[in-house]
């Protein structure tokens, strides 16, 4: 059998020392790669240390679940809320979402919009998206909003750029009364209004 002598042990041990070392000082991390990956899914979404939302990043990127407009020339002009509302949910939640139909503690939807533009295309007449105007996140945290409806709370990035780099929370009147009243019975959710959520929900035996 083949044995190494001490001082080849040694040496060998000094080496991948040195190998970690290297690696530790080119990339500057030093939590394993798996361990940050983990914390990543964990957190979405970053806070300041007073509790505000940073404005997200990457949501493009996650699972859009669709799209919803009520445009002025359909509600007498006045529309409350007349642009495109492009709904994203991150990655991990719409994966526990497709097994158990729920949304979980630490879900985040972002709801990005955007403009009426042309109203006609080659396909025919019809709403078609314009510029982006504004940003908005629901976020579950039973934690973090334990003194909020169904543990949700509602952000505003604004509705005109550029946008606010960091916000409060929305109060309670503003956003969550109005999900409470009409969509309570799905955790405040609008499910019923996204056919993703509605085909990824478990279908009951």
């Amino acid at each position: 059998m083949f044995r190494l002598s001490r001082t080849s042990v040694i040496a060998w041990t000094a080496v991948v020392a040195v190998i970690a070392a290297l690696s530790c000082a080119l990339t500057g991390v030093a939590v394993p790669r798996a361990a940050a990956e983990d914390k990543a899914k964990a957190a979405p979404v970053e806070f300041t240390a007073d509790g505000k939302l940073k404005q997200p990043v990457g949501y493009r990127k996650w699972v859009y679940v669709g799209e919803v407009i009520t445009p002025n020339d359909m509600n007498g002009g006045e529309a409350s809320f007349p642009e495109f509302h492009s709904v994203y949910m991150d990655p991990e939640s719409f994966a526990e979402y497709e097994k158990t139909g729920k949304y979980r503690d630490g879900t985040v939807l972002i709801k990005e919009l955007s403009s009426v533009g042309s109203k006609k295309a080659p396909s025919g007449n019809g709403y078609f998206q314009g510029k982006f105007t504004g940003l908005e996140a629901a976020i579950k945290d039973s934690k973090r909003f334990k003194d909020e409806p169904g543990y949700w709370a509602y952000f505003s990035f604004g509705h005109k750029y550029p946008l606010k780099a960091e916000v409060s929370k929305n109060a309670a009147a503003a956003c969550n009364q109005c999900h409470e009243q009409n969509a309570k019975k799905d955790d405040w959710v609008f499910s019923q209004d996204y056919p993703v959520l509605r085909a990824a929900a478990p279908k009951s035996k």
